[in-house]
């Protein structure tokens, strides 16, 4: 037809469409997460609403719990200032042996945990060697919730500064440098500039090191020493109902241990969304 225009010709994507991409996307995170879940649900229905709530409030199972939750979230504060400033060296500043210490943030992800445990152990134990000059001082680290929380900043860490990382990378410099010649401080710009911009990173490495934290078993058992009531971490109690063959009582530890972290999570990805929006309002 005269005067009509030329069709563009049709994109094509790399991947399948959105409909395939979308069932393979469902159905792996169905077996993979989902279904497995699911059965924790599943296996607790076993026991009566009374068998559970006696099960899940006994005084050991409370107190494992506040084990775990609060050192795992004292484990990843200390992440996030630690992994703050440590992202922040690796990023902004030029040394000799800055590739190692790339590379040795990431040794936690690749190191056994039962051998972080036990390396853990053997230096925090009271005869080892940063243990046996503590305990003069009546710091005792090993075998007790100061020992589980230097565990989980020992795995935690890579979260926060991978998750910070990229994000200082990616940082213009230009922004900080007219703040410094319009007289603003180091401070004021680090607390005006920088760190509204960090913020969502670090909130989500937060979430990421105190996820890990809260089910982290194997540097965590050698550590801790397993006293009931004091040191005894959640998921060692699971794995003790289930010697015990008591599978349905395991389950049912888990299921509270789940809904906790994962109401837990969906707090701390609701204030990153607030920030987030906060961040582009801006």
């Amino acid at each position: 037809m005269k005067g009509s225009a030329p069709k563009a010709p049709k994109s094509r994507n790399v991947l399948p469409g959105f409909g395939l991409s979308l069932g393979f996307t469902l159905l792996y995170l169905s077996l993979i997460v989902l279904i497995p879940l699911a059965g924790v649900f599943i296996r607790t229905t076993e026991l009566s609403w009374t068998e559970f709530w006696n099960t899940v409030t006994t005084v050991r199972v409370l107190a494992a719990y506040r084990v775990s939750f609060l050192t795992a979230f004292a484990a990843a504060l200390v992440n996030v200032v630690f992994g703050l400033i440590v992202a922040w060296v690796l990023v902004r500043y030029r040394f000799p042996g800055k590739k190692l210490l790339d590379a040795l943030v990431d040794l936690p992800f690749a190191l056994p945990t039962a051998v972080a445990g036990i390396a853990l152990t053997a230096i925090y134990a009271p005869n080892g060697l940063i243990g046996s000059a503590l305990a003069p001082l009546g710091i005792k680290t090993a075998y007790s919730p100061v020992g589980i929380t230097i565990a989980l900043i020992f795995i935690g860490i890579p979260f926060v500064v991978r998750t910070v990382q990229p994000v200082l990378q990616d940082l213009e410099k230009d922004v900080e440098e007219a703040a410094v010649m319009l007289g603003a401080r180091r401070w004021r710009t680090f607390r005006r500039i920088i760190f509204p911009e960090l913020l969502p990173a670090i909130l989500t490495g937060f979430a990421l090191a105190f996820a890990r934290g809260i089910g982290e078993y194997g540097s965590v058992v050698f550590i801790s020493g397993n006293m009931p009531l004091k040191t005894e971490i959640a998921p060692l109690l699971i794995m003790t109902k289930l010697e015990q063959h008591d599978n349905a009582g395991a389950t049912a530890i888990a299921l509270v241990l789940l809904v906790l972290s994962f109401a837990l999570l969906l707090l701390i990805n609701f204030l990153q969304w607030r920030v987030n929006r906060r961040t582009e309002a801006v």
